[in-house]
């Protein structure tokens, strides 16, 4: 694909993004899409066969951005809780900073291909996580890390609902991990 292509295909994931922020997730249309893109219609389905796939990439790049954004929350630190906690709060932050895109995807988890996405993300994390539960001699890491990935992406909902940080669920988080 031309740069130029690469180019309108982000517009338009910006677009959704802005929507997504607006609140309009639950009537979100490709025609709102494209119009807040300044691109004809035809061209979003240059980029995306069909609305779900644009949700799948919304989806994508959302959890990139985590994961850049939690890479940088714990370079330098040894594996280990301490490394798992920065990196939860980061992943955390992020959501808190992009709450109309978690509350798009979580009203999206109907869809078969976007909650395959989640399910794939959350693998994801859960084998990150792992090696910092191992790095601990915690028993079982692998279950340990897909338990901890469930309480961290239901603190990001209930941060999400409340609009705000939540301390006090934060604070229980760490408390799991000391």
């Amino acid at each position: 694909m031309s740069r130029d292509g690469s180019a309108t295909r982000e517009r338009l994931l910006d677009a959704g993004l802005q929507l997504a922020h607006a609140g309009a997730f639950s009537t979100l249309r490709v025609d709102e899409v494209v119009n807040a893109a300044g691109v004809a219609k035809g061209t979003f389905y240059v980029h995306f066969a069909t609305r779900e796939d644009f949700l799948v990439a919304l989806h994508r790049r959302f959890h990139d951005q985590l994961a850049e954004r939690i890479d940088r929350a714990v370079v330098g630190l040894a594996l280990g809780m301490p490394r798992l906690l920065r990196g939860s709060l980061a992943y955390l932050d992020g959501c808190g900073e992009q709450r109309g895109i978690k509350a798009m995807l979580l009203g999206a988890r109907a869809e078969p291909a976007i909650q395959q996405a989640v399910s794939a993300q959350n693998a994801r994390f859960a084998r990150l996580a792992a090696d910092e539960f191992k790095a601990a001699d915690w028993p079982a890491p692998q279950q340990a890390a897909q338990l901890w990935v469930g309480m961290v992406a239901e603190a990001a909902i209930a941060e999400a609902e409340a609009k705000r940080k939540l301390p006090t669920m934060r604070q229980a988080l760490a408390r799991f991990l000391s």
